[in-house]
């Protein structure tokens, strides 16, 4: 059974947002299963504790996904790097912590085959979330809102036979301060990155993925398991790939069920 799984030396996932009714558990949970890693980053909001303590919305897919992490961590021996976020920001006084593989922290410095990359969420960037808690609130609920009027809209898309349509990406690249928001993000993170003399970063909090190159620097970003259902996976040849889980279910379909024939899924921003 264990052939079957995809085998790397690292996985990087975030911003899954457990505890909110749009976060993809089913699909991470099955990515989860299939890959073997001998080290796993969760890099920020895995854990929305903002919705958490406005609504709740906890079911058991998302106590699932606690289990696969535990798991690994017992019985695969794999070391697992939590990072803090903003939106599991109650970690912040109490890190770092460690616990034999298991570490909490808030950036960390992944000796990659192919050099160092500097990891951290990316919240420390922006102003809104770091400054305004009140208005990064009330952006975290527009967000929300929008995700359930896209959730209405896909429902009648895939009745009438249409694929995935993400409301937010449309917005984000449409509005000029979006972009250019994005692209100041991307900057910022990667002169940390140099600062840090890192050759790349991983980041997450925008739900945008990427990998590329900016300003000399290597930037990948995560995506999120809300919209884009993206990953980064290090291979044991050092090369580091941002993998689509619409790509990665056509190797591993879900139980039941035939591998999808085209992309199903697009990145939004938070």
């Amino acid at each position: 059974m264990d052939k079957k799984r995809l085998r790397v030396r690292t996985v990087i996932i975030s911003d899954v947002h457990l505890g909110t009714p749009d976060c993809k558990t089913r699909e991470v949970n099955h990515f989860l299963r299939n890959v073997r890693c001998e080290k796993l980053i969760l890099n920020g909001d895995i854990i929305d504790g903002w919705q958490l303590r406005r609504s709740g919305h906890w079911a058991k897919a998302h106590t699932r996904f606690i289990r696969i992490v535990l798991k690994k961590l017992e019985k695969r021996d794999t070391q697992i790097v939590y990072i803090r976020g903003n939106h599991d920001d109650v970690l912040a006084a109490f890190l770092p912590l460690e616990f034999e593989n298991l570490r909490i922290v808030e950036d960390h410095i992944h000796e990659g085959l192919g050099g160092r990359y500097f990891v951290l969420h990316g919240d420390v960037f922006d102003t809104v979330t770091r400054n305004f808690v009140f208005l990064a609130h009330l952006g975290d609920w527009g967000y929300h809102v929008l995700l359930k009027i896209n959730r209405a809209y896909n429902a009648w898309r895939a009745w009438r036979g249409k694929e995935y349509w993400s409301l937010s990406k449309a917005i984000k690249a449409r509005v000029k301060t979006a972009v250019s928001h994005v692209s100041k993000f991307e900057e910022h993170i990667a002169k940390l990155a140099r600062e840090h003399h890192c050759l790349g970063v991983m980041c997450g909090h925008i739900h945008t993925p990427a990998d590329k190159m900016v300003g000399g620097v290597h930037y990948l970003n995560s995506g999120d398991w809300v919209e884009s259902l993206t990953a980064i996976v290090e291979h044991y040849d050092g090369r580091l790939e941002l993998l689509h889980y619409t790509d990665f279910v056509r190797e591993h379909p879900l139980p039941g069920e035939e591998p999808p024939l085209e992309t199903a899924t697009e990145p939004a921003e938070t």
